[in-house]
């Protein structure tokens, strides 16, 4: 008679889009898998909200690294033409700088001592030549060598659990460790500077530091790989929206069964002592997770994909943690965020799907944000996503969907966000700054009586709704020590089976960071040490398998 074995039994602790696709890896990898989310819908960051016609997207809004989300999609069966309907933005985004008149050729428009620029992908010499005539060489030089660390990253960094020692030790690494010394030793901002002298071309290079989580003074040069990103491969939009890519990745997780429950909150992470365990290694091993009400689900192994200071400070014990609070009051949580959603009557053509609005002194909103003393810059740089302009679908007929961030401190103590201005007055105040500087710069001085739905989100509520460490917007920053092998690892040291995913651990913050760290999990998981992405199985189309 044959003998039937049990599948082992895995939990995923967090619906966002590292906790859905994990499961869906780990459902492929042959257990049996279970996600628990703490909120009543899944995406984490990355989630929707409805309300009076719009859909607003609560947090990521930029898809970057494409062959990162075709990569996965192929290692579910599927393919990212099957799954998504992508757009590619042109302008991919545009620029507002304060404080400076360009004597510059078109694209550069001036509007009250505001200079604005659209960024294209494939053309960004045309802007650069518009702020900086003379740098079209210098920016050819700059995006090549951000391809080159760009494509030495998806092949040693960003796929590696780092595991080994040896991982550094490549032949390709050390033909390249003079250079990546450099890389690493020089910050972003200087590197940038060696090469262009307006001030606003810096900008646009340094930008990409604020996806990271940190400042272009405080990131590795090595992070210059962004511009590869953006200006060469450019900008995609999802039709839909960014819940589109959710619901993407949650059809690959339920089409191999995994079960997904939400507004269902872990209290503790369940172990159980190991017989004879002596050493440094684990001695626990998980048993499952507790639930509000004190349901346990059993479970050979245990993923956290949600916050991971969370779970390490308050879902284990302390001398469980690998990474207790001690070790966190040493690390740069990142920015903060206050988020603003606005309804909008009639059409504001003065935005691109991107637009991005920087103050004159942004060393000072830096500072500000992430310096010794935070406080809530003032003026203050920020965002703009304005999706309405490539899917009409995101707004009711001749309305626009406006999605404004504005990096603050991470700090609890800035309160919440609420409905039509009732949230704390300092998230308010952020908000209504905000507003007023962007009909400003941009030209649109009605922008305000136009609003018909206004929604805040502050950090208290990223601290309360996703558990998010100091109520940070991102992740952990990636500084230098926070970086590659010296972020959190993807392992538990002292219990066996438990595992990490999400931009708290490997390979950083992100959607395809994310995505990728769901990969890193099934990699521990097979003692897989290479820093290559796992293999995509054969002869994947571009038809959803049945």
């Amino acid at each position: 008679m044959a003998v039937v074995t049990a599948r082992p039994r895995a939990v995923v602790i967090g619906a966002g889009i590292s906790g859905l696709a994990t499961a869906a890896l780990l459902a492929r990898e042959g257990y049996d898998t279970d996600v628990v989310e703490q909120q009543g819908h899944v995406g984490g960051r990355a989630a929707t909200w409805e309300h009076d016609g719009f859909t607003f997207d609560l947090g990521p809004s930029w898809y970057l690294m494409p062959e990162v989300f075709d990569h996965f999609f192929r290692l579910c069966g599927t393919s990212s033409d099957a799954e998504l309907d992508l757009v590619r933005l042109d302008p991919a985004y545009r620029v507002f700088f304060a404080g400076e008149r360009s004597d510059g050729p078109p694209p550069v428009q001036d509007r009250e001592g505001v200079t604005s620029v659209d960024v294209r992908t494939g053309r960004a010499h045309e802007a650069f030549e518009a702020l900086e005539p003379g740098s079209r060489s210098r920016l050819e030089e700059y995006l090549a060598s951000s391809r080159e660390a760009y494509e030495l990253a998806l092949r040693h960094f960003l796929y590696s659990t780092f595991a080994r020692p040896t991982t550094l030790l490549r032949r390709e690494l050390l033909r390249h460790a003079p250079r990546l010394g450099r890389l690493l030793t020089t910050s972003l901002e200087r590197f940038v500077a060696d090469r262009f002298t307006d001030p606003r071309a810096r900008q646009v290079l340094g930008y990409p530091a604020v996806f990271l989580g940190t400042s272009p003074e405080r990131a590795p040069s090595l992070y210059h790989l962004m511009s590869h990103a953006d200006l060469t491969e450019g900008v995609l939009y999802p039709r839909g929206g960014f819940g589109a890519v959710i619901d993407a990745v949650l059809r690959c997780a339920t089409r191999v069964g995994v079960r997904v429950r939400t507004s269902a909150r872990v209290t503790a992470v369940r172990t159980t002592e190991l017989e004879g365990a002596r050493g440094r290694g684990p001695r626990h091993r998980v048993v499952g997770v507790e639930l509000a009400g004190g349901e346990v689900i059993e479970a050979d192994l245990v993923v956290g994909a949600g916050d991971l200071h969370h779970l390490e400070t308050a879902l284990l014990p302390p001398h469980l943690a690998t990474y207790p609070e001690r070790w966190w009051r040493r690390r740069d949580p990142g920015p903060g965020a206050v988020l603003v959603h606005l309804g909008v009557q009639g059409r504001v053509p003065e935005l691109t799907h991107h637009s991005m609005f920087f103050t004159r002194d942004w060393r000072a909103n830096f500072d500000a944000v992430l310096g010794a003393h935070p406080q809530v810059p003032d003026p203050a740089s920020f965002y703009v996503c304005a999706p309405s302009r490539t899917d009409d679908g995101l707004a009711p007929a001749e309305h626009e969907n406006l999605f404004v961030l504005v990096p603050v401190p991470a700090d609890e103590a800035l309160g919440r966000g609420g409905l039509d201005g009732g949230g704390d007055p300092a998230v308010e105040r952020v908000a209504d700054a905000a507003i007023a500087t962007l009909a400003s710069w941009a030209g649109v001085p009605d922008l305000a009586e136009r609003v018909v739905v206004r929604r805040t989100v502050g950090p208290t509520d990223f601290a309360h709704d996703l558990s998010s460490w100091r109520g940070g917007a991102l992740g952990p920053a990636h500084t230098l020590r926070q970086s590659a092998f010296l972020r959190g690892r993807n392992v538990s040291a002292r219990v066996d089976g438990l595992l990490y995913a999400g931009g708290s651990t490997l390979p950083g913050i992100g959607l395809p960071m994310c995505l990728i760290s769901a990969e890193l999990v099934v990699k521990r998981l097979r003692g897989e040490t290479s820093g290559a992405p796992l293999p995509e199985p054969a002869g994947v189309g571009h038809e959803v398998p049945a």
